[in-house]
């Protein structure tokens, strides 16, 4: 396993992969059409591949799949960090950042707890139960239920030494720099909103280290073009890209509510991986949007 404080600092080199989670014909994970997409991007230089997040459809996923995601991620790329989504009520997420340590993980991913809302003690108490569960690195992922104020981020910050990271997820500035501002190199700061590309340039002017990029699971170079665009503050090349694919491409996402994930796996599909469908309750691309994602493709790589 990889130290927590190595880990901050490789996840806050580069570009993250989130990986989609591909399901066979008969709903289950498909472990080698998974080790084969990995393959297939290992050739692109990225910090860490984080699995069984978001885009891998942590919320679809049972505890064990999540363990058997990450195992399988550790023996195809043994040479990459490999963080894990986790989340759900606090003692199934320690139960599951445990064995997620077991399978050979370096991290997790936080996401948040569903459905309930909660006061900012309780949401501190479940992020402190989890840190206290494993010994590997925790990025928490600030969104939905589970948003933290700087000052809660500070007090787990002072108290969880493996707490590295903070995942943004709401878009709000002031908040994201407060954060970044306090804590200082203390945290790896990640941006992930949905198709983060279209909010990089701002959020990187706040103190963000780096993103999570979905669609490099089927256009890997044109993701890795952007983000250097981005850290070298390239505003033509950010312009350009985002008129010609991002935008696009979000018009395309913006059809139908769950389509920032099913639209990534209807990428990785057109590149010739098996995928199987999202599960429910997200619904696949029709035909007609497929092929609109197929000629925005065509020619990217």
């Amino acid at each position: 396993m990889i130290a927590p404080t190595e880990l901050r600092d490789i996840i806050r080199s580069g570009l993250l992969s989130f990986p989609v989670t591909p399901f066979d014909a008969e709903d289950r994970f498909n472990e080698a059409a998974f080790a084969a997409h990995l393959e297939w991007l290992s050739p692109h230089a990225i910090a860490a591949l984080i699995v069984a997040g978001g885009t891998g459809e942590l919320f679809s996923l049972t505890p064990a799949e999540v363990v058997e995601v990450a195992k399988t991620a550790k023996a195809a790329q043994p040479g990459k960090p490999i963080v894990a989504g986790c989340g759900y009520g606090t003692r199934m997420a320690c139960d599951m950042a445990r064995g997620i340590e077991e399978a050979g993980g370096d991290g997790i991913l936080l996401l948040p707890h569903y459905l309930i809302g909660a006061p900012q003690d309780g949401i501190e108490a479940h992020i402190r139960s989890v840190c206290q569960a494993t010994a590997m690195g925790v990025i928490v992922y600030n969104r939905g239920q589970s948003v933290c104020s700087a000052e809660t981020i500070a007090r787990l910050a002072d108290t969880c030494p493996n707490l590295i990271g903070f995942k943004d997820g709401t878009g709000d500035i002031d908040t994201i720099r407060r954060i970044t501002l306090g804590l200082g190199d203390r945290l790896a700061y990640i941006g992930g909103m949905p198709t983060h590309e279209l909010f990089a340039q701002a959020i990187r002017a706040a103190g963000v280290d780096t993103y999570s990029s979905a669609v490099f699971n089927f256009v890997p170079e044109t993701a890795l073009a952007f983000y250097g665009a981005v850290i070298s503050e390239d505003d033509a090349t950010c312009k350009a890209m985002l008129r010609d694919f991002y935008y696009p491409f979000a018009k395309i996402r913006d059809r139908k509510a769950g389509y920032a994930v099913s639209a990534i796996k209807a990428g990785v599909a057109l590149r010739g991986f098996e995928t199987g469908h999202v599960r429910p309750p997200l619904t696949d691309l029709t035909e007609e949007e497929r092929t609109m994602l197929q000629e925005l493709i065509r020619d990217r790589r």
